[in-house]
């Protein structure tokens, strides 16, 4: 008969991954959507330059949904470590080296760092206790950012930041484009989406899974629960800061708000409305509803904030699958109508 030891010695977290696809169907067409931005992004009334925003704000929303989503874990002041990210890249690139591949590394350096500091300490406990000290770990990071003039600027952050080439050692490719930034941050969203998806479906992730499930019983069944809580943070973390550096470079600069308590909330928005919380693809949905809802609501309203607000309600209060679920929910709908048909 097989005891307790033997169980969690058969389940004990690992990077196998379990069977899955090696390529998800949906990341072609989202390739293929995202790829073609600046083409259509004109046609419907907005400005190419959109198609970058939306790609970087996807690679943040699916590193964090690997804390929220999968693993059930709450952190409310994330856009700490998509504020360190931006101002590890600008500082790398002011004051030590020129060179993007070394200036995005410094950047996710940066915040898997101050992740692992986090989940040093907020990672034994859980629930509102988790999410309260991830706020206040963020408000201490936004104060800093704001307060230190001589290094981080102040209010007005790090400015004059350079689009620098991509070095690939047989060739060099020039991003001050929009376009051809949208492709290297494109190749990032697809790296990201495709490691995050091995992790969701690696023994790993069903570790995490259980986790949220239950922490007491996987603490039982003979996981290191407080390690795995602790590397998935600091995982999320870097994914975050890889989104802030490419937003830096994006933009030509790093600025504290990013930091702050109310953009926080917004990756937290992009998931719950995407339907992160039932979908690996919630946060690619809810990152593309929201920009694009800002813009075209902002093009005919200042109060955009409210209106998505009471789509947010909504969703939260007649669909809590999100906009993932209503898409699975129509595909099934129709795939039964097929069927009666056939």
């Amino acid at each position: 008969m097989a005891t307790v030891a033997d169980t969690a010695v058969a389940l004990a977290p690992s990077w196998r991954p379990a069977p899955a696809a090696l390529v998800p169907a949906p990341l072609i067409a989202l390739v293929a959507i995202l790829g073609t931005a600046w083409w259509w992004l004109p046609k419907v009334g907005l400005y190419p330059y959109l198609g970058v925003e939306i790609a970087i704000w996807m690679v943040y929303a699916m590193g964090y949904n690997l804390l929220l989503g999968h693993s059930g874990l709450p952190s409310f002041g994330h856009g700490a470590f998509f504020g360190i990210g931006a101002y590890g890249f600008g500082l790398a690139q002011k004051h030590l080296v020129a060179n993007l591949w070394l200036d995005l590394g410094a950047g996710v350096l940066a915040a898997a760092l101050a992740g692992a500091i986090v989940a040093a300490f907020i990672s034994h406990r859980r629930g509102i206790y988790y999410a309260l000290l991830t706020i206040a770990f963020g408000q201490v990071a936004w104060f800093v950012a704001i307060k230190w003039h001589s290094v981080l600027g102040g209010e007005d952050g790090l400015l004059n930041l350079k689009r620098l080439p991509a070095d690939l050692g047989v060739a060099t490719f020039d991003l001050k484009s929009n376009e051809a930034l949208l492709a290297f941050v494109l190749v990032a969203l697809v790296l990201v989406t495709l490691f995050c998806w091995r992790v969701t479906h690696s023994r790993y992730g069903r570790a995490l899974a259980c986790i949220r499930q239950n922490e007491v019983r996987a603490r039982f069944l003979g996981y290191r629960v407080w390690r795995c809580k602790a590397s998935i943070f600091v995982i999320s973390a870097a994914i975050a800061g890889l989104a802030g550096a490419l937003f830096a470079m994006a933009q030509q600069s790093a600025y504290p708000n990013v930091m702050s308590l109310h953009q926080s909330g917004l990756v937290v928005m992009m998931v719950l409305v995407g339907g992160g919380l039932v979908s690996f693809w919630g946060p690619i949905v809810g990152a593309a509803f929201f920009i694009l809802a800002r813009d075209l609501l902002g093009a005919y309203t200042e109060t955009w904030l409210f209106w998505y607000g009471l789509v947010f309600m909504a969703v939260v209060l007649f669909k809590p699958e999100g906009l993932a679920g209503i898409g699975r929910d129509a595909a099934a709908r129709w795939r039964a109508r097929r069927a009666r048909t056939a």
